[in-house]
Order: C-alpha cells, then structure tokens, then sequence
C-alpha cells in the first residue's frame, strides 16, 4: 500500500519517485527496497508526509483521506 501511495502522490506532481526520494535527502536505493514491500521508519514518513502535506495515515493505507490530519 505505501509503495503505491507514494508512486501516486509523485506522479500527482508530475514528478517520479527517485527525484522526491532524493530531494528528501534518501538514497535512490530505497525505492527499489519500498517496491519489494518494505515500510520505511517513522522519521521518513513524517519527512514524505510533510513534502506532500498528507498524513502518515494515508500514507500507510489506514485512511483514504490524504487531508485527514488537518482539522
């Protein structure tokens, strides 16, 4: 579910995942390793969340609301 979200929000913004991954300060390795399933941690979560202003929720698949952590 991250990978797929991910992937989604980058192409929202007409961009692919490894310039964003590597904006982010990532090594472009890493999306090869999120493509296989891997999550990443808390604090590149809350980095990718914060780029994209989405929650870590939608993020992860647990709401479908990418603005549920804004009131």
């Amino acid at each position: 579910m991250f990978w797929e979200r991910f992937e989604q929000l980058c192409n929202n913004i007409g961009s692919k995942p490894n310039p964003i991954v590597k904006e982010l300060g990532l090594s472009n390795s890493i999306t090869t390793k999120w493509k296989k399933g891997a999550i990443p941690n808390g604090e590149i979560l809350l980095r990718i969340a914060n780029y994209f202003d989405i929650s870590i929720d939608y993020l992860m698949g647990r709401t479908d609301n990418p603005n549920s952590h804004k009131k």
